[in-house]
């Protein structure tokens, strides 16, 4: 897929991808958009002392990266298990050109930026102290074959449902509620009335959420103990 670099209204860059027109993030703003989905009503309301993180994909890593600024925040006495797909890696340009470590004031972070995406894909690689980060190379579908701890927190960031609908329908989303924990927390920026009916015919407690700017709602989803 031929993809060109696009800055976004926070300043924060994403990718564009010519044969689907979609970017990999909100025009809006990146940066803001990751922020608020997947931390501010992602992380930030799991209390667990081992998080068990699934995300649906790796993309550009910016999500990694917003994860790990917030748990450097804290006096880091839990540890997060991260575990990200991704069916198409970016390439090394695309990485330098992103340079997402820009928008965070520590000068370590240039440092666990590179670190991330260094990673050697399918093994396990602690990138900060308590931090560990797997990135797995397939489709999304193949979840169902991959052997992982139950998922307390899933960020869905799949692209959206006008360029490939298959990544919000039931079978994935059966596939996602299967490796997740009892009270695990599915968070997406998507607000789809068709994707709440789905979580909720899977046992899901369903909550709208306010939306990142430039987006009115998203979901939040509760897996419940009752099939």
């Amino acid at each position: 897929m031929k993809r060109e670099i696009k800055t976004t209204n926070d300043g924060s860059k994403t990718l564009f991808i010519n044969d689907l027109n979609e970017n990999y993030h909100s025009h809006h703003g990146a940066l803001q958009e990751a922020e608020h989905v997947f931390i501010k009503n992602g992380l930030n309301l799991i209390n667990d002392y081992e998080i068990n993180i699934l995300e649906l994909g790796f993309g550009t890593g910016l999500n990694v990266l917003v994860t790990i600024n917030e748990y450097l925040k804290t006096d880091k006495n839990h540890v997060i298990n991260y575990f990200s797909l991704e069916k198409y890696p970016i390439n090394e340009s695309e990485i330098n050109d992103l340079a997402y470590f820009e928008h965070f004031d520590s000068p370590e972070f240039k440092n666990i930026y590179q670190k991330i995406h260094l990673a050697e894909w399918e093994k396990p690689v602690e990138i900060v102290s308590g931090f560990n980060l797997t990135k797995i190379e397939c489709d999304f579908f193949d979840l169902k074959d991959i052997a992982l701890p139950k998922i307390n927190l899933v960020y869905y960031d799949c692209f959206g449902a006008r360029v490939q609908p298959d990544l919000w329908e039931k079978p994935l989303f059966e596939m996602v509620s299967d490796k997740m924990a009892v009270n695990g927390l599915l968070t997406t920026y998507s607000s789809k009335g068709s994707v709440r009916r789905i979580l909720k015919e899977l046992s899901f407690t369903v909550e709208k959420k306010q939306g990142p700017p430039g987006k009115r709602e998203m979901i939040n989803a509760l897996k419940s103990d009752e099939l």
